[in-house]
């Protein structure tokens, strides 16, 4: 048994990895696309063909719907993949959507091309419940289950529990059965919405992405008070508040903790704040997420049972059409109240943030909101690290001041923090042999690996 990294190696995006049961077998975990700097210097044809033989690909397991874990589908369909596109129930819902979105942005808008790869996208998909094992069709005799159980980080997401009992390549003669466990992106302790992932029963294999491997995570109720601050102080200037994020997942929780402010606010104006989603995706989304209201977790349902609306509350306002977006740009480069944007893309590389971001960076009275992780070479890593002291980026060509507030909250963020990996592999009770760190940079997936290697002397812990 063998694991090859054909991505989320040497930086956070383009999750892909390869599991080698046998010579004429394999399983594909994710095929997500590249982003940031883990682009600079590589062609479209580099980064977006499968350069690796799947001629042994019986199935992709997709542990959820991000870009960076799905992006590449298209192209692995292209090579000739025909075998079962395997996920759970929620994620196949949503990943048609994706998918769509991510042909028509970065690769044709001819409605026949994009309805053929849907076509096949579809007939091969296969959703599966929770928690419950699936068989994998093996050639010869080796063979493989797989179980899907709640990650915690986007509706749908999960981690992956790899059952593998393969023959040997020289007698013949089956070896013993191994399991492989693939985290995927685990969700944070106490985020809002979807329950905390629990460690599976054992794993003789983890691999684990480390993405904050190297940091910890602002509790919730700090976090929160740290949003309230930033909307008091919109209030108190009529700023607007640019909150760069993914449509799915960060969009939603954000919509749920800024229900809870402005219903328990003490400030009417904080209270009657407008919220606008600036994404017909988030939209779309959010829906979904409504539908899936059996994958929340106890706090949210009790809101709900309280006659709560958490994503959908009264001055919540959503914007769909192009032209709909150029005129709350306009609208509120002339209004006279503050007013908090959630748009898309959440690392500010492409996407209707840049519109906000070009209109109103420069404006001392704005304030730029990260909750997520901004990859190298991306917009959103320029503002972080240049905005906070009065520097400069660039947008579509023009050198624009940040003059903006900049703030990060990182307990926001959907991605289990260093504390939290951590004890994903300390509360596996039968522990693994091994981990193998991925998705992460790497001061992140290094101070991740010391923090493993503490728990366990025998643990072997490498990085690819």
């Amino acid at each position: 048994m063998q694991i090859l990294d054909h991505g989320a190696v040497n930086g956070v995006t383009g999750s892909c990895h390869q599991l080698i049961v046998d010579a004429n077998n394999s399983l594909l975990v994710d095929c997500g696309l590249f982003q940031g700097a883990e682009t600079s210097g590589r062609g479209d044809d580099d980064l977006l063909s499968i350069e690796f033989d799947i001629s042994t690909v019986q199935a992709l397991l997709v542990t959820h719907c991000h870009i960076d874990h799905v992006g590449r589908l298209p192209y692995l369909l292209a090579a000739g993949f025909s075998g079962p596109i395997i996920a759970t129930e929620a994620t196949a819902a949503l990943l048609p959507m994706v998918i769509e979105d991510a042909l028509k942005v970065g690769v044709t808008r001819n409605q026949s091309i994009i309805k053929a790869c849907l076509a096949r996208l579809k007939g091969q998909l296969i959703a599966v419940p929770y928690k419950q094992w699936f068989e994998v069709t093996l050639k010869g005799a080796s063979r493989t289950k797989v179980k899907f159980q709640p990650a915690g980080h986007i509706l749908g997401s999960a981690y992956i529990e790899i059952d593998v009992k393969a023959k040997s390549n020289v007698k013949g003669e089956e070896q013993t059965a191994k399991r492989v466990v693939f985290s995927g992106d685990l969700g944070a302790t106490y985020s809002p919405l979807l329950a905390s992932p629990k460690s599976p029963y054992k794993a003789d294999v983890v691999v684990i992405e480390s993405t904050y491997g190297d940091k910890n995570h602002q509790g919730r109720r700090e976090r929160a008070k740290s949003l309230e601050k930033v909307l008091i102080k919109a209030i108190s200037d009529n700023g607007v508040v640019i909150i760069p994020a993914f449509s799915i997942g960060r969009t939603q929780e954000l919509l749920y903790e800024l229900e809870q402010i402005t219903a328990k606010a003490k400030f009417k104006k904080l209270a009657d704040i407008e919220v606008i989603v600036d994404s017909p995706m988030a939209a779309k989304f959010t829906e979904h997420y409504q539908y899936f209201q059996s994958l929340w977790d106890a706090e949210a349902k009790r809101r709900v049972k309280q006659g709560r609306q958490p994503l959908n509350f009264e001055s919540l306002y959503t914007v769909d059409t192009h032209q709909e977006h150029m005129q709350v740009v306009e609208y509120l480069a002339n209004r006279s109240k503050p007013a908090i944007v959630i748009a898309a893309s959440r690392m500010c590389s492409g996407g209707r943030v840049v519109n906000y971001l070009k209109r109103f960076i420069s404006e001392p009275t704005a304030d730029v909101l990260f909750v997520g992780y901004q990859a190298k070479g991306t917009l959103g890593r320029e503002i972080q690290q240049y905005g906070p002291s009065g520097g400069y980026v660039f947008i579509d060509g023009e050198k624009l001041i940040v003059n903006a507030g900049v703030h990060t909250i990182s307990g926001y963020s959907a991605h289990a923090d260093q504390s939290n990996l951590v004890n994903f592999i300390k509360r596996i009770r039968k522990g693994p042999e091994k981990v193998i760190i991925v998705h992460g940079d790497d001061d992140a997936k290094h101070a991740l690996k010391v923090k493993l290697m503490e728990l366990d002397d025998r643990l072997v812990v490498t990085i690819p």
